[in-house]
């Protein structure tokens, strides 16, 4: 669903030279614009089936799913119909509230995942007695949802929203910008790939695009500099996290040594797409001689990005690209079509370089050496 909203992303470009060319963004609408309700079915349905409750899966996404919507606090007549749903709570905006709720299901579901009305031996058929069985971990829920909006009157979303604003907000600080790049950049460097985080980091870019979005379609600029276009399509990781794509480079052209050489080739096709564990997990990963300077790019690069994106050297990514594979600098033009953005991009790359180069020289030349000098 996030690659379908990033393609009507690109199919929405020609818009903005032709007044003729139709509006796609219904389609990003009910795709990306619906990743919250997709979030609150996949997580119980995915630990059900992780817990081997094959029988429990289904029923435990769709009750997260009517709990996530109970607790949207839709608006209803007195004659029962709905008047509202806020439509920005089913997408990225809502995606902490899903998460917390289908845990939370999650959780219910196993506990009365081997509970039955029935003895093993009873002679109603299996779809009967699973009818019945699903009926109190449903109730019970829904029950919870009922007491929660209805007669006690919290407004949960309100109040997740609350508790993690402080992360979100910090994340679009430099310091917060910075740190999390550079913790990205620190663990991968100890083999320990930065999707460990995206529990907590995704739902915060995908909320910050999706709110440059909103921004941009009520006529205000974008603001929000921590988003996946920023890092993983615009500026900071040119080749993959800690922008590793000056290392292959010099690999692949400066290198003595022929191990680094022969790493090289075998790396540049990937690092091309943005994918950098042949080369990370083949020569960086816990070499003090690379590690040290990934740690800097996790510092340096995020504050040049940060710094030219607020001053204006190029414009902050106002639409969905999730479609980070992209080589660069295309993916820099789709997200931030301008001079400035691949000027920008210019600076991070020649930045890394210089990071990389020292480090890479003294490390090639002892890989010489070893060569030379093999170890019996």
């Amino acid at each position: 669903m996030l690659l379908v909203g990033s393609v009507i992303s690109l199919l929405n470009i020609p818009g903005n030279f032709w007044n003729w060319w139709p509006d796609f963004t219904p389609i990003s609408n009910f795709s990306f614009g619906l990743l919250s309700i997709f979030v609150a079915f996949l997580i119980p349905f995915n630990f059900m089936e992780y817990k081997k409750l094959n029988k429990q899966r289904i029923i435990a996404g769709l009750t997260s799913i009517a709990l996530f919507l109970m607790l949207t606090n839709p608006q209803f007549t007195k004659g029962g119909s709905v008047v509202a749903f806020q439509f920005n709570e089913f997408g990225a905006g809502g995606m902490f509230v899903a998460i917390i709720v289908s845990i939370g299901v999650s959780l219910i579901m196993e506990a009365f995942g081997k509970f039955s009305f029935f003895s093993e031996d009873t002679v109603i058929p299996d779809f009967v007695t699973s009818w019945f069985d699903s009926m109190l971990p449903i109730g019970i829920i829904i029950l919870i949802g009922w007491l929660l909006v209805d007669i006690w009157n919290f407004n949960v979303y309100n109040i997740v929203q609350s508790v993690f604003a402080p992360l979100a907000s910090g994340a679009d600080t430099i310091y917060g910008f910075t740190f999390i790049l550079f913790l990205y950049c620190f663990i991968y460097s100890m083999g320990i790939s930065g999707w460990v985080l995206s529990p907590v980091t995704q739902p915060l870019m995908l909320g910050g695009i999706a709110a440059n979005m909103a921004a941009v379609a009520a006529g205000h600029p974008a603001t929000h500099v921590f988003t996946s276009e920023v890092i993983y399509s615009g500026w900071a990781w040119v080749g993959g996290v800690g922008a590793t794509m000056p290392l292959v480079l010099m690999m692949l052209f400066m290198a003595k040594s022929q191990r680094l050489k022969a790493l090289g080739k075998a790396c540049i096709v990937p690092s091309l797409f943005n994918i950098n564990e042949p080369v990370v997990f083949g020569t960086v990963v816990w070499n003090p001689y690379l590690m040290i300077p990934l740690w800097i790019n996790g510092i340096v690069l995020p504050l040049i990005t940060w710094i030219g994106l607020k001053v204006g050297l190029a414009a902050i990514p106002k639409a969905l690209m999730q479609m980070w594979y992209i080589p660069y600098p295309i993916s820099t033009w789709l997200v931030s079509p301008s001079m400035g953005a691949l000027i920008l991009l210019a600076i991070v790359f020649a930045a890394a370089w210089i990071i990389w180069y020292p480090f890479f020289k003294v490390y090639d030349q002892q890989v010489v050496n070893e060569e030379a000098n093999p170890v019996a």
